[in-house]
């Protein structure tokens, strides 16, 4: 059977959730599905996801941009596509979906919409993501990750016969290597985090809907019930300064560590006792499945697809979103219960081997995209 050829559209220079699930499906669809991405580049601007996708051989378009707004990519976009000339075309966000509807790419091939949520970094990007509104309408396929998600997505005017929700996959064999003590001894001393402290950890963008402050309140109120634990924060975005900030405020200098964005974060999974997601809107976290391959205990806010991945009391502990006085005792409990710790990310695991494979993500993906291209023309 001929492959089928899927061009991508992706706004991301870093190793983002969508563009990590990204590179993984084109790996794990070799074979069935040559894919091939589209990703926006500024003048001097670094891109290690263009780096790594080129690693795994992996084809990358670059669209050169003056700004957020230059409309000069819609036609390079769409000179892309009659060149390319793909069976199936797919975005990625908001910015990456009006796009694909202006460049008129979705009469030119079926076309699938990955709604990954909403980051609330300021009103301009908030004013910004309405666009879907206009854009999702003329989708396809919209594919999300959580049935809350769907649900908004409907109140939004996306017909919902039109929509699926997929869940993220991670390989089961994430942060394993990374657990042998030579590497958390350097990663430990690279960090100045010393061999005996317990580390919390939490990963992911430096945004408000992530809701740094609440963790960091509980880390403070944590630190007088466990003077050794610390908090590891990788990730960047434009709530940095504000968390610095806050960590200045509260007195927590030398207990936390702002270790910016890596071209991974599997190592830090290694040095990790406990892992903690504080969000107020969440999708099928990779952060949270990342944490569950690792092998590592986790504290999470019961929102978004979070409660239909990890169940209260048995693969995770679950809080209220902005619950300061929840999340302090939830982490206190992993902190001081290793029997519970265990026997949480002992399920959590189990759960990622039952429902997470990135080979059964994949399957779903290659299903969906060949029922579109056996659908009569628009």
């Amino acid at each position: 059977m001929k492959s089928l050829r899927l061009l991508a559209i992706l706004e991301a220079d870093t190793i983002t959730g969508p563009a990590k699930n990204l590179l993984q499906f084109a790996q794990c669809a070799r074979g069935q599905v040559d894919v091939e991405i589209a990703v926006f580049r500024r003048e001097g601007q670094s891109n290690l996801f263009i780096e790594t996708a080129g690693r795994l051989a992996i084809p990358v378009h670059t669209m050169p941009e003056a700004g957020r707004f230059d409309l000069t990519v819609v036609r390079a976009l769409r000179s892309l596509a009659g060149e390319l000339k793909p069976d199936v075309v797919q975005s990625h966000a908001v910015k990456s979906h009006f796009l694909a509807r202006a460049s008129g790419l979705h009469r030119m091939a079926p076309w699938v919409a990955f709604h990954h949520g909403y980051t609330w970094p300021d009103l301009r990007a908030r004013i910004y993501n309405q666009l879907d509104r206009w854009s999702l309408r003329g989708a396809d396929c919209v594919l999300t990750v959580s049935e809350p998600f769907r649900r908004e997505l409907v109140r939004r005017g996306v017909a919902a016969q039109r929509i699926e929700v997929v869940h993220n996959a991670i390989d089961p064999q994430w942060g394993r290597r990374d657990k042998s003590p030579e590497a958390s001894a350097a990663l430990r001393a690279r960090l100045g985090i010393g061999p005996e402290t317990r580390v919390v950890l939490i990963v992911g963008r430096l945004s408000s809907e992530k809701d740094h402050g609440t963790l960091l309140e509980a880390m403070r109120r944590v630190r007088g019930m466990a003077p050794d634990a610390h908090l590891a924060i990788v990730g960047d975005g434009p709530e940095r300064p504000r968390i610095e900030e806050t960590v200045r405020r509260l007195g927590l200098v030398g207990s936390v560590t702002l270790a910016g964005q890596v071209p991974s974060a599997e190592p830090f999974y290694g040095i990790a006792d406990i892992c903690v997601l504080s969000s107020l809107s969440e999708g099928s976290p990779n952060a949270l499945l990342e944490a569950m391959a690792a092998g590592v205990p986790v504290v999470a806010t019961a929102v978004g697809g979070i409660p239909e991945m990890v169940t209260h009391g048995e693969s995770a502990l679950l809080v209220k979103p902005g619950d300061c006085e929840a999340m302090t005792n939830a982490i206190a409990a992993l902190l001081n219960d290793g029997d519970l710790a265990r026997r949480l990310a002992a399920r959590a695991r189990e759960i990622v081997l039952e429902r997470h494979a990135p080979e059964a993500r994949a399957r779903r993906l290659v299903e969906i995209y060949e029922s579109l291209t056996r659908r009569p023309a628009r």
